[in-house]
């Protein structure tokens, strides 16, 4: 018959993309006839009587107009905490599973809270559970947690459970003991080619749809990489890196095999009904010589348009070129920060600002909109530096930009200098640049300072210097300042919104730092 697993996925309404991790894990467990049910908050309209919309905080940010989605997707208006309740007592599941980002991390527990008389076996998976194990494994909620990759250790997990057999030897698994100690089994990296379709009836016709374009899509995520050959300070990639060079002595990064990434294409095409895909990959071009080439002829049978991120560093003209005839509609860069030296010494990134500038004229001159992802308030920085990053911004004419407030999330470089300055303590969960305030209210760049010139940013970017002055009257929180930032606001959309535009900025971030369990 089969276990009964519920998996839970805390999330805010607009927030995350559909986490394509949590569906193959579906699929593989289905694919051992266990049943699975999955608990996703996304579509509620509110958390605990607190507004879950993320869409007007980005669009503040981002100085565009908030999406409206198809009438015929409605919102849940219940207590999110109360149908996991019933949903749990209804289904009565034999394990709970949690894929939770670390700044969901305390919805994900709060829920669990709700159910912990039960005395459910509870296990949690992500970057969180990775990169701060005996910090997730200390909260009574969780028994169990996967470090690295899940496939593997969770369709072990239950079959063990199954047969009620011991399951304390299993690969990635650190499982707490009843005197409070942990049990911790090697880490060891799944074979991507072995995994199924990942299974998409999982989720709400709601999730299938992402705004883009002044339009509504039916979008869906194609994984072809996971890990990323760069080393940026802010980014957890470099730290997986090393987990499996330490723990396996094997690189993570690695892709899928084109047979495998043509029959995922074509199942979304063909069976889901897709209109636009977006590629799961840190870096897109992180393809070995003639493998981009070979993808580009697989992908002309496929014909949808997609949407990907890379490294401005990797594009060429020609591969641009190739880009856009098979269909890419849009793509996503990180500059992270304007000034050179900075960026070099503070965040591991070594391209210079000449390379870039001059790769963005080659991506602008392909044709392709491109949109580029910036944050503010990292760790030695000062307002003056920040102003960097504004000003190099104006030498890119780039579709779309966005700043973002620096979160230090476990698992990142940049927080263990945030943990060394003072700035978290290790036991800090932190909350995203969307969710909350960051923790890191530095004496040079006050987080208040911060979050005024990731308002403004694109007011500073846009408008000429000489009207610097007046932006800055408009970060000021006072009805004077509040009645400049609106009117201010209103010429930036008179002026510089297309509706034809949107930003990708969640996509590219979230890939760093919302795997699920299987990543």
């Amino acid at each position: 018959m089969g276990l009964r697993v519920m998996m839970l996925y805390p999330n805010l309404k607009g927030m995350n993309m559909l986490p394509p991790g949590v569906a193959l894990l579906s699929a593989v467990l289905k694919q051992f006839g266990h049943q699975v049910r999955l608990f996703d908050t996304t579509s509620y309209d509110s958390i605990d009587g607190k507004s879950s919309d993320s869409d007007n905080s980005k669009a503040e940010r981002l100085m565009a107009r908030p999406y409206k989605m198809p009438d015929t997707i409605v919102l849940k208006t219940s207590n999110c905490f109360e149908d996991f309740h019933k949903e749990v007592l209804e289904f009565q599941p034999h394990l709970l599973a949690l894929s939770s980002t670390e700044d969901m991390w305390n919805l994900g527990i709060n829920l669990l809270k709700r159910v912990r008389y039960l005395n459910i076996l509870t296990i949690a998976g992500g970057v969180f559970p990775t990169f701060a194990p005996k910090l997730a494994l200390s909260y009574p909620e969780i028994d169990i947690i996967c470090k690295g990759e899940g496939e593997d250790a969770l369709r072990l997990l239950c079959e063990r459970l199954e047969k009620a057999q011991s399951y304390d030897d299993i690969n990635n698994l650190w499982i707490k003991k009843s005197d409070g100690s942990f049990k911790i089994n090697p880490t060891r990296m799944v074979d991507m080619d072995a995994n199924p379709l990942i299974d998409m009836s999982l989720f709400e016709e709601a999730r299938y749809y992402r705004p883009m374009g002044g339009r509504v899509w039916r979008m869906f995520p194609v994984e072809t990489h996971r890990g990323c050959p760069y080393t940026c300070a802010f980014c957890n990639s470099p730290s997986q890196m090393e987990m499996y060079k330490n723990a396996q002595g094997a690189s993570y990064l690695r892709r899928k095999n084109f047979a495998n990434m043509r029959r995922e294409l074509l199942f979304y095409k063909n069976e889901m009904r897709a209109e636009y895909l977006y590629f799961w990959a840190d870096t897109f071009f992180s393809w070995k010589k003639g493998e981009f080439e070979e993808f580009a002829e697989m992908y002309k049978d496929i014909g949808l348009p997609f949407w990907c991120q890379t490294r401005i560093e990797t594009v060429t003209e020609e591969r641009l070129k190739i880009m856009k005839d098979i269909g890419c509609a849009r793509i996503s860069f990180g500059l992270e920060h304007g000034n050179e030296e900075f960026r070099r010494k503070n965040l591991r990134r070594m391209v210079t600002n000449d390379l870039m500038i001059k790769n963005f004229k080659v991506v602008k001159d392909s044709g392709i909109p491109f949109s580029v992802n910036n944050i503010l308030g990292f760790p030695h920085e000062t307002e003056e530096l920040a102003f960097d990053t504004i000003r190099f911004n104006k030498f890119i004419d780039s579709d779309d930009r966005n700043a973002y407030q620096f979160t230090p999330f476990h698992g990142t470089p940049l927080r263990e200098e945030c943990e060394r300055l003072g700035y978290v303590k290790d036991e800090d969960v932190v909350q995203s640049f969307v969710v909350g305030d960051s923790l890191l209210d530095m004496p040079q760049f006050p987080k208040q300072r911060v979050m005024a010139l990731t308002k403004t940013f694109n007011m500073y970017v846009k408008f000429p210097e000489a009207r610097w002055p007046e932006i800055k009257r408009a970060e000021e929180n006072t009805p004077e300042g509040q009645r400049i930032y609106s009117e201010l606001k209103q010429e930036f959309m008179d002026r510089f919104f297309r509706s034809d535009s949107q930003n990708f900025e969640s996509a590219a971030l979230e890939n760093k730092l919302t795997a699920p369990m299987s990543q």
